[in-house]
Order: structure tokens, then sequence, then C-alpha cells
């Protein structure tokens, strides 16, 4: 099997594409001096009165202070005289010297056996800082300085001593800053030699090669390398599988595979080894099942196979699977390898070798997209994209339940619908948006400081991390021992890696998140990097030009504000970007220049350093997950786009000199590339890179250009329940149907309750899932959804075009056409797909039926209005889309229609039951309540308006059972204060049978 060869750092360059350390600098190695002679001669003396001298000066002088038996109680009855309070200071003596002695072993053992933060020996602050500094001293000038605790070194040497060695320890630092190309190299082929093993492998364990024929289209529905793989895989995202079996082969019409999309009916395709179904051809087992002319034409095809794999096939072994990845020779050979495509970019971890779902290139297919120009880079960066999708969601549906709980006139329930830039943003959120990613992300961390904390393990200084093939990849700062399961080391000691098989069995934990401050900076061949900002040592510095630096700082401060894997945080603005504070006011706030940033961070920095010494902690990290876990230590990161002035830099570094240690991080801009006092150095160029040189780094940068960034802000801004003006929330729904008996639809879908369709045939069972869905999507989006929207719907994890447009020619080929021939599904001027009006949903009815009541011809009269209420309510079978598969309509999470639709039933039950009760039918309000409590039974104002309907009865005791059954459904809450106010009105003697209840 073909070996996959790498150039070493010291050879050629050859086709190599990984950035490389452009300028490396020698790490300068301080000499001891004799000051550090004698530091370490007086720590010396000093370790041996306090440990050795106090105890044998006691001994000798005062000698045992406490009484040899069990004193009787005459000896409580005795005089005090000075000498017990001598024996008493001696106890006390005692036990301090045993304190600081436990703290001189902790801090010792530490020191030489680089353990990193020492343990944190119980109530001896002031004493374990002691027995550090004097271990320090002694250590300094011996063999083992070198592992001693971060920063520990450099006690009593100026700020200017300690900015460059935290360059130094940054070259030093294994893997993402000074990782040796051979290192890389030596991991891509290891990896990739075990993808080839495994490969192997499986084609052993499951026998002999099985090939499967093309079949002929049948109707409209063609065959495709997705659908086979989802037929005999299980997956449709291994259809590259098969394609790399069979590209370049020749078929039995003289044709060859070229790409994954163009299969031809008659074509042989060898499948992968593992393949199941009863269409398959298992050679030679299967060969009497088939016509001789078919046997001749997989023979012949098999040869094909063999052929192409020419001397590596030799070397490499005799199965089928191996060759197609080797054909081509010469550069597509080395680079990919026997075993799998592995282009691994240097100083950072290899990627995973699995293969690549269609994620990423769904996306690039949109980037190319006309209506996806403007939010091309929400499309390159998943995570983000997420966060931003979540909390509009959020942001949202405040404004829902704030609209519905006001009583100023003109609000109402539907949010507005975005329109320009704003729709095309929204769309690619959707497209690119990780929620998966983002989950996985979360839970891996916290379930990583779960289980350090049930060890009794701190949790490790990391730098950054790596999201490559599923596979999440955590940099540490230093070596931390062996990372508890089902983490395990990576390429070195300073890598901890967690498979994303393992990550997906993580679940919801109540820990704090132990990594806030991670925030994605770009990508590199297919993995995603992430910097911990509150880690760096120092400041970290971005140069380039100002409108590339701008959507940089846009894109951190953007994430920041809306992760799913942070709990609490702030994010300092200065010079840049006060309209990013709409998309997250309780994170995210804007200072006007740098002096009141100066300001306000001297006074967090020695709040932060005396809190930390109050709590006995040595770092953010150790409180973070600790018993106290309180907003303190959220970090707080600062976004300085402005170049500072040269004395605002040196305040800026003196107060970054410790900002790791307390959780603050730095992020400044330069003109120039060199900032004072920065500890790492970054540049955006404008061709969209972003480059470290001192750190090995080059990344095609996440950003978030101006025209995009205002895009957001307006999602944001129109979702706001305080927006005002013809944008924001109304009171008219989106899509109004005839309600009379003219009207009656041509398709008519009930989505509220369990879901079913009148005026189609079902389709065949093999796509009515996907069909189903996909119309379910379009009837609660009346203003259309762009194709590639539908598509991420129903494959959140990608598709490819065939397969899209397949599906929607089959879509529309089952919703047909009116009777004047219109098609039932068509495309608007900006792409996107759009239901006729003769297709309705139950919801849309639902909504008219309100509508029409309420503001149309129900205000004039009373009888119109009573019956487009009854018949509106009649309509509420259960909650939306109730019989949904599992695993299916994920897309409703980014929904607000769950949320809007209790709020309409609850609605139309108020007006239903207000309606009956102004005739002093105070049963029929009750009934109308009832019914609308089975859709929405937390809505507090159904529960109000049924007391004061019940009251109405004037049966007391029909109230105090109301009463008691809404107690007990209170449980231990307790009633809300508004719910009891009206009670102690109705029924003041409620407390006394509540009472009795409980």
């Amino acid at each position: 099997m073909a070996r996959r060869r790498t150039s070493s750092s010291t050879g050629s360059s050859g086709n190599s594409t990984g950035p490389r350390n452009r300028t490396p600098q020698p790490v300068r190695v301080r000499r001891r001096s004799f000051g550090d002679f004698v530091k370490a001669f007086f720590a010396f003396v000093a370790l041996v009165a306090l440990v050795v001298g106090v105890p044998l000066a006691l001994a000798s002088q005062v000698g045992w202070p406490l009484p040899s038996g069990v004193p009787s109680l005459d000896w409580l009855q005795q005089e005090i005289t000075v000498q017990t309070f001598l024996h008493i200071l001696t106890v006390v003596v005692w036990i301090a010297w045993a304190q600081f002695t436990a703290c001189v072993l902790v801090e010792v053992k530490a020191a030489v056996s680089g353990v990193g933060v020492p343990g944190r020996v119980p109530g001896a602050g002031p004493s374990q800082l002691l027995a550090r500094q004097l271990v320090a001293a002694l250590l300094l000038v011996g063999a083992t300085a070198a592992s001693l605790t971060p920063g520990l070194s450099q006690l009593g040497h100026s700020l200017e001593g300690n900015q460059k060695p935290a360059v130094a320890a940054a070259q030093q630092t294994p893997g993402l800053f000074a990782q040796t190309q051979e290192q890389t190299a030596d991991a891509a082929s290891a990896i990739a030699e075990q993808a080839s093993h495994a490969r192997a492998d499986s084609q052993a364990k499951h026998g002999d090669t099985k090939y499967y024929r093309i079949q002929p289209p049948e109707g409209r529905h063609h065959d495709s390398l997705w659908e086979i793989a989802q037929r005999h895989l299980g997956d449709g995202r291994r259809y590259k599988e098969i394609y790399e079996l069979n590209k370049d082969r020749i078929q039995p019409d003289g044709s060859r595979l070229s790409e994954a999309s163009l299969i031809r009916p008659g074509w042989i395709m060898e499948m992968p080894g593992d393949a199941r179904g009863g269409d398959l051809v298992e050679m030679p087992d299967d060969a009497a099942q088939v016509s001789p002319q078919i046997q001749h034409q997989i023979h012949d095809y098999a040869k094909s196979g063999h052929h192409a794999q020419g001397g590596d096939h030799a070397q490499g072994g005799d199965h089928a699977q191996g060759g197609d990845h080797a054909q081509g020779g010469g550069a597509q050979g080395g680079a990919h390898g026997g075993g799998g495509h592995v282009l691994v970019p240097e100083q950072r971890p290899a990627p995973d070798q699995h293969q690549q779902t269609p994620r990423h290139d769904q996306r690039q297919q949109a980037a190319d997209d006309s209506s996806f120009r403007l939010g091309q880079a929400l499309l390159g960066a998943p995570l983000l994209a997420a966060g931003l999708l979540g909390a509009l969601g959020r942001r949202r549906r405040q404004a829902l339940w704030q609209s519905a709980i006001s009583t100023v006139r003109g609000r109402g329930m539907e949010p507005a619908t975005p329109t320009g830039d704003a729709l095309d943003a929204q769309d690619a959120l959707l497209v690119g948006a990780d929620p998966e990613g983002v989950r996985l992300l979360d839970r891996s961390l916290r379930g990583l400081a779960a289980a350090l904390a049930a060890e009794s393990r701190p949790l490790p200084v990391v730098y950054a991390a790596w999201l490559t093939g599923g596979e999440l990849h955590l940099q540490l700062a230093q070596p931390s021992g062996k990372p508890p399961a089902p983490w395990q080391l990576g390429q070195d000691q300073t890598f901890w890696v967690l498979a994303g098989s393992d990550a997906r069995s993580y679940g919801d934990s109540d820990t704090a998140a132990p990594y806030p401050g991670l925030v994605s900076l770009g990508t590199m061949d297919d993995s995603r990097l992430l910097l911990n900002l509150e880690a760096v040592p120092g400041i970290v510095s971005l140069s380039g030009r100002e409108a590339d630096r701008d959507a940089v700082f846009a894109s951190v401060a953007a994430e920041l504000a809306t992760n799913g894997w942070s709990d609490r945080m702030t994010i300092t603005l200065v010079g840049f970007g006060e309209d990013l504070t709409a998309l997250a006011p309780n994170r995210l706030r804007h200072l006007d220049g740098i002096e009141a940033l100066l300001e306000t961070m001297e006074a967090e920095t020695r709040q932060r350093r005396g809190a930390l010494g109050a709590a006995g902690h040595d770092s953010v990290l150790t409180g973070r997950t600790g018993p106290a876990q309180h907003a303190r230590w959220a970090p707080h990161l600062v976004l300085l786009a402005a170049q500072p002035s040269a004395e605002d830099a040196r305040r800026l570094a003196e107060l970054a000199a410790d900002a790791s240690r307390l959780g603050i991080g730095y992020l400044v801009g330069s003109e120039s590339g060199e900032l004072p006092g920065a500890a790492w150095e970054m540049e955006i160029s404008g061709d969209g890179k972003l480059r470290a040189p001192l750190l090995g780094l080059e990344l095609d940068a996440q950003m978030l250009p101006a025209a995009l960034r205002q895009a957001v802000v307006e999602l944001f801004v129109k979702a706001d329940p305080e927006h005002g003006g013809p944008d924001g929330p109304t009171t008219t729904p989106p899509f109004l149907v005839d309600i009379s008996e003219q009207g009656r639809p041509a398709v008519y879908a009930r989505l509220v309750g369990s879901y079913e369709i009148i005026g189609l045939q079902a389709p065949d069972d093999e796509r009515s899932a996907l069909l189903h869905e996909a119309l379910a999507l379009l009837l609660l989006h009346r203003e259309g959804v762009h194709p590639r929207v539908l598509a991420s719907a129903l494959w959140p994890r990608g598709v490819t075009d065939d397969v899209r447009e397949a599906l929607l020619e089959r879509l529309r080929v089952w919703l047909g056409a009116d009777p004047d021939g219109t098609p039932r599904l068509t495309t608007d001027a900006t792409g996107r797909l759009v239901l006729a009006k003769s297709v309705v949903s139950d919801l849309d009815v639902l909504r008219s039926l309100y509508h029409e009541a309420t503001q149309g011809r129900g205000v004039d009269s009373r009888a119109v209005r009573g019956r487009l209420l009854t018949d509106a309510l009649v309509l509420v079978r259960g909650p939306l889309l109730a019989d949904r598969p599992a695993g299916r309509y994920r897309w409703l999470t980014h929904e607000i229609v769950d949320a809007q639709l209790p709020l309409l039933v609850a609605d139309i039950g108020l007006a239903l039951s207000e309606f009956h009760l102004e005739k002093d039918r105070a049963e029929r309000a009750i009934e109308a309540l009832n019914a609308a409590l089975k859709t929405a039974p937390d809505d507090e104002r159904l529960w109000h308006e049924l007391l004061r309907a019940t009251h109405a009865t004037g049966d007391p005791e029909r109230l105090a059972v109301l009463a008691a059954d809404l107690v007990a459904r209170s449980g231990a809450r307790g009633l809300p204060p508004r719910t009891e106010a009206l009670l102690d009105e109705l029924l003041p003697t409620w407390r006394e049978g509540a009472a009795a209840v409980g």
C-alpha cells in the first residue's frame, strides 16, 4: 500500500501548503546571576529555620503543651496562669507550623513534578504564598526551575522582563505555537496509515467485493449516489466513498465517472465492504443470480479497478478498495496516499481522516449563488451563525411574550417579516448555522470540567481549541497529565482530544462553562481554530486595513455575545461597534474612548485581584467551577479597535500582565503591526488571510463585513419588543385566506394537532416524510423559502444539489397545478419558493378567523364575532405538528410559531369568554376557557379569566375547588403574585383552604 510522504522542515518545501514560522526567534535563556544565588541561600536558611528550627525550638524551650492524659473536671476549675497562656500560644504556633510545612511540601511537589498549578492548602493563603516564593527562589538556581508554575520564575522582575519571555513561551508551546513540521507530518502519516488499515480490515471483514448497477429512471425519479449511499450504507453523506471507489474507471458504455452528480443507467458502482441491500451483487457468490451479460460487465469493471491501482496495489495488498485512491499517480497519489484524503496544515492537530460531510460543499455552493452574496461570510462561520440564530429566536420570543401581556394598542404577535438585505442575512444564518456543533462543544467542555472536579483536579489552561472532522482538540498551555475518559491524549502531552462519537455521549450538565473566552478566528483546511482570549499571556494585537480589522473585530464580538458555550461574560467595545450592542445588551457594552476603558479596567483589575486573594484561588479557573461559581469569575474581554498611544499602550500592558489569571483578555487593533507590550501579533490581509508568523498560523479569517453586520443588526433591532414604526410587530397575519364558502382551498393541511393533508394523493413511503416536512416548512413561511434554506432544514448536515433539486421536482409534481394550469409551487423574483393561495393550512384559517372577528366584520357585528371565534376554537386539536417523528422537524427550534400558537389560542379563548360574559353566560365562558387551556395550560391570563367566570356563577364552593386546583398546580413555586391578588379579591378565604389541602 502506498505510504504518504511529507517533506521535513529542513528539506525542500515541495508541495506543502501549510504555514511556516517565517521569523523564527531564538529563545532567550536567562543566566543565573550572583543575586539569584544569594536569594537561594537566604531562602534555604529561611526554610530550614521555619520547617526544622521552629519545632526544635518549641520542643526544647516549651515542651509539649498538651496534657499527657485525659484531664478531669477539676482541671477546668484551676486558676488561669501565665503558663496556661503560653501553652495555648504554643498550640497555635504548632498548628501554624504544620500548615506552613504542608504548603512547602505541596509547592515542592508541584515544582519538581511539573504538574502546573499546585494544589491549594485550605485556609493557607498567605502561608502558601510565602512557601511558594521561598521554594521558587531556592529552585531557580536548580535544574527543576523550568517545571515551575507559569510566571513563578519571573518574580521580582519588571514589566519589560515579563513581556519578552511571554513571546518566547508562546514559541516553546507545542502544537499551535511551535510544533515542528516533522511532528505534523508523522502524525498525518500515522493517521493515514491507520485509515488504510481500517479499510483493509473492513474489506476483509465483510467478505467479497460488492457491486451496484445504476437503475433506469422511474418517471421523474433518477438514481443518485446520495440515495444509493442512503439505501445501502445507511447514510447519504457517504456518497463520496462510492465516488472515490469508482472515479475515472471505465464503465460498460466506455465513459468514465468524473463528477459525483453525473451517473448514467447501466453503470456499475463498486461499493464499500459494509454495503447492504437486496439489489447489490456480491461477486463471486451472487454470480448465478445475474445474467451472463452483467457478469461479464462486472468482471471487466473489476479488472479496471485492479489496473488503476498499478504498482501501489501490488505493494499495498489485493483489496479492491485501496486502488482507486492511488490512481492518477504523481502529485495526487502523494497528496492522498493510499488511505484517505489528508492535507495536514502545520502548527495544528492533524485533521480527522473520516469522510467529510457535504456541509462545506453546500456552503461553498451557496456562496456562489447571487442571493447569498451578502451572507457569504456567515456560510463559512457555522458557530457564529448558530449563536446569532439562537439569540435572534430568543429575542423574538421575548418580544412575543411582551406583546401578549402588553396593554398598549397597536402591538401584535406577528413579528416583522425581514426584507432586502436583512432577509438575505437571515437565510444565510439558517443555511450556515451548525447548532449541533455548538451543542457538542458546550457539552464536551462542561463534561470535561465536571470530570476534573470529580477527580479533584484543576482545570488546565487552554490556549486554543481545534474542531476538525467531528473531533475536538484542546491545546493546553503545558502538560497536565492524563485527561479523564473519554478524553484522550493527542499527538503530544499538550493535546487533549475528544472523538465525535464520545462527544455525543455527553448530556446536559449544570457545571459552569469552563472556557467561555473561546472564539472562532478562522479555518485551516476544514479545521476551525478557536482562540481562548482570556488565557492569552498578555495583549493580542491585530494589524491590517481598518475595514478588514473591523470585520474581524465584529465577528469576534458577535460570537462572544451570542455563543452557546458561555454562561455570563462582559465584552467591552472601544472605538467601534456601538450598533452591535443590540445583539446582546446584557453582554456587550460600548465605551467612547480609551481613557474611560483604562479607568474601568484598572478598577476591575484591582477588584478581581482582591476577590481571588480573599477566596484563596490562584486564578479564575480554580474558582469558576468550584463551590463559588460566582459571576465575578465570568470573563471580561476587551476589544479595542483603534491603536492606543504609547502611554496608553504601556498602561494596557501593565493591566494585561496578570490578565490571564484574572479572566480578562485584550484584543487590540494596530495600524503598524507593532504594539508595545503585545504578547501575540496577528495580521489580517486584504485577501481574508489571518496570519501570525510567530505562532506559525495562516487561517482563512472569520469576518463580519460592514454591510452584513448592518443587516444582522437590523434583524435584531426589528425583533426588539420596544421597536416601533411600520416594521415593528403587527396584529395582521402575514397571510389571510378567504374564509367564506367560495374560498374553499384546493389543498388543505392540518398542522394544529396531528399532521393531515386533504386534496393530495399520499406519496410513496420512501419520500413521504421529506415531502410532508418540506410542505410544512413552506406553509409556515408564506413569504417564501430559499431552496438552500429548505435543503438545510431537511438535511441539517448538508446535501448535494442534485438531491435537493430532485426533491423539489417531486414536490412540484406532488402539489400539482390549479385548474387554470398555474403551478401550486412557484419561484418568485428573489429565487424563493412560494406556495399558491390555493394551498392553505388550518393555522392560516385560525389566524384569519381571529383577525376577522377582532379587526374585520366581527367588530361591528356581535353575532358574526361569536360565530367566528367559536369556529376558530373548534379548529384547535392540539399542539403544532403533534405527531411529528423523532429526529425530524428540527428547524422548528429556530421558529417562534410553537410559541405563537398557544398565545393565539389563549387570545381566542379570552375573546370568546368575554363574548359570553357580556350576556351573563358564565357556563359558556368557562367551557371556552377550558378548551383553550388544553393547548395553552400555562397561560396565566386564561386562569385569571376562569376565576372570574367561575365567580360569576355565584358558587363559592366551585370557586374554592378551582383555587385549590391552582394551588396544587403551582407546586413549590407558589402562585404568581397577580393570581394571589385576584384570589384575595374574589375569595378572601382561599388561603385557609390552601392550608387545609397542604
